[in-house]
């Protein structure tokens, strides 16, 4: 690390279980971020300033004015811009060495796929069930970590789907892909603004932790906060063997 890198992440420097070698780790991985919105917004900000070096950010959308309650990496100016182009410039106005790709563009599973393999670890920031399912199968395939995050109204969870760990459950062991229900959408539903700041930070927490190999993931646990009562509630959850994604087959090796 250069003498600049030094003082920029001393306090993660400081800390005994990151140290220079798990900040290291961090400047060399490559993060994926689908979905720039509410929950991309923070976890991206918080990769870029932690010194991830490469995030990748996925979104087909533009800044839209109601967007701005919320989206914190997006700014009055930029109501019209493509989101990821926006929370690029917000990323490295905070850090200017990370390198990031703003691909405007609304992934398919085979595009899942190019994106997944060869990241460190991939976030789930997106808003609809079908492309939690589909983030989830390629990681799935590709043995790379995956943090998952959720909010609509008060209601927020989040969740790591770890394929490198026997036994741990993917997204599809925990809500059936094949399950048909209505989207709710926060533009009918609403949602409470500062709860996607804190699951995005949550899923920014994850995704460092894996990357620099501190602490215990979540993987095999779904945290779920109600933002009423700010009350915490944690559900332990095991591999499903019939899962159709991820059931009966062995950790892949990464």
């Amino acid at each position: 690390m250069t003498d600049d890198q030094l003082l920029r992440y001393s306090r993660h420097i400081l800390l005994d279980e990151v140290g220079i070698e798990g900040q290291e780790r961090i400047l060399a991985a490559h993060a994926v971020v689908i979905g720039a919105g509410g929950l991309g917004s923070p976890a991206a900000l918080f990769l870029g300033s932690a010194g991830v070096g490469r995030i990748t950010l996925v979104d087909h959308d533009t800044v839209d004015l109601t967007n701005l309650q919320r989206q914190i990496a997006h700014t009055t100016a930029r109501v019209g811009q493509a989101k990821v182009l926006s929370a690029a410039q917000a990323v490295q106005a905070i850090n200017p060495e990370v390198q990031v790709q703003a691909l405007q563009e609304r992934v398919d599973a085979a595009r899942l796929e190019q994106l997944v393999q060869g990241a460190t670890v991939v976030l789930d920031c997106s808003d609809n069930y079908a492309t939690r399912q589909a983030v989830n199968a390629a990681c799935v395939r590709q043995g790379v970590p995956l943090v998952a995050g959720a909010v609509i109204r008060f209601d927020a969870q989040v969740t790591v789907i770890d394929p490198r760990e026997a036994g741990s459950p993917c997204y599809a062991c925990l809500f059936d892909p094949q399950a048909q229900f209505e989207e709710v959408a926060c533009s009918t539903m609403g949602v409470f603004a500062p709860l996607v700041g804190v699951v995005g930070s949550l899923q920014a927490t994850e995704a460092l932790k894996l990357i620099a190999g501190v602490g215990r993931s979540l993987a095999g646990r779904l945290l779920m906060l109600d933002g009423r009562s700010l009350e915490w509630s944690s559900l332990r959850t095991a591999r499903n063997p019939a899962c159709p994604v991820c059931g009966g087959a062995p950790a892949p090796t990464p």
